[in-house]
């Protein structure tokens, strides 16, 4: 988006807010309360320019990539490739996952290293192989698109900067909510209706006898912890955590993801090579590989053709309605 932001992203945003809000919590989202840093509080205007940043392929070396390249709206803001295009043709190491409810997560990134979304923000415009652009360059682009410059002033009484930039985009990034699924209307709304016997037998597979809650833990599907899953062999190029501090013992590990709007957020793994979720769900009922540090969590488990169509089913009623 070459355009200055006000107009066309506020009737954008609107647009999106209204399918977000589709159901009503009120204080008591299952969720619970976004919590905003105390150097970066909710306010509205920073949100729009968050959103216009967010969008904005300005931020790529080539102006070909913005972060909605990789995160796209509808399609729970992944990009439905295994890896994702970069600028010049290069390709991103991993699968983009969905950053919805992001504003909960207790680490950022793949490997659970970053501590907050303002810090993640940064890390895709300067990465080699995704937005490849040079923090000093990118500010000096920035501040002469007039708009920006004067939301800066006006936001952040300074000069559009690195603070800016990260600040408005996770401020943006913090609104994207989804809390009204199916699944969430039945569990916590108490609307039995929601969910069908087939996707009521689904989650009962998946709770009591699979026990995947063991890490994907309600209410936000994840535990938040970097685990090995048994998909990663220790021979791998990308060895997960273990490329931020060298332990052997972080070898394969990645952060669990959630499962909300898991049907829209394929292909899986961090490399997206699993197409469909029958084919995850086949992964684990072996076992995982019986790879280096995998979770003792991970074992193999029998499950017939009708039960599997029962959990895809109930893994279907984890997507929020403003995507139906």
């Amino acid at each position: 988006m070459k355009q200055g932001f006000p107009l066309f992203v506020l009737v954008v945003s609107a647009l999106v807010l209204v399918k977000c809000k589709s159901w009503d919590w009120g204080e008591s989202s299952p969720l619970g309360k976004v919590v905003h840093p105390n150097d970066n509080q909710d306010d509205t205007a920073k949100v729009a320019l968050g959103e216009s940043l967010f969008f904005d392929t300005r931020l790529s070396l080539d102006e070909t990539v913005s972060c909605a390249s990789c995160h796209k709206p509808g399609l729970a803001f992944t990009d439905g490739k295994a890896v994702s295009d970069g600028i010049l043709g290069r390709k991103t190491a991993r699968n983009s996952p969905s950053i919805l409810n992001a504003a909960y997560l207790t680490s950022v990134m793949y490997d659970g290293e970053l501590k907050n979304l303002e810090m993640q923000a940064i890390v895709p415009i300067q990465d080699h192989n995704e937005m490849g652009m040079e923090m000093g360059a990118l500010i000096e682009r920035l501040r002469k698109v007039p708009e920006y410059q004067e939301a800066a002033r006006r936001i952040f009484k300074r000069d559009f900067d690195p603070w800016v930039l990260s600040r408005s985009i996770a401020a943006y990034e913090r609104t994207l909510i989804s809390d009204d699924s199916d699944f969430d209307l039945f569990y916590y709304g108490k609307k039995t209706h929601k969910l069908s016997k087939k996707q009521q037998r689904g989650w009962k597979l998946f709770s009591e006898k699979l026990k995947c809650t063991q890490c994907h833990a309600l209410p936000y599907f994840t535990n938040f912890k970097v685990e090995n899953n048994g998909y990663t062999p220790a021979d791998a190029e990308d060895k997960g955590r273990f490329r931020i501090h060298g332990d052997s013992s972080d070898i394969g590990k990645f952060k669990v993801p959630s499962l909300r709007n898991v049907d829209y957020t394929g292909p899986y793994m961090h490399d997206g090579k699993f197409e469909t979720l029958e084919e995850v769900i086949d992964f684990y009922a072996a076992g995982g590989r019986n790879v280096l540090n995998q979770s003792p969590l991970i074992k193999p488990f029998k499950i017939t053709q009708k039960e599997k169509e029962e959990l895809v089913s109930f893994l279907e009623s984890l997507t929020g309605n403003w995507y139906k």
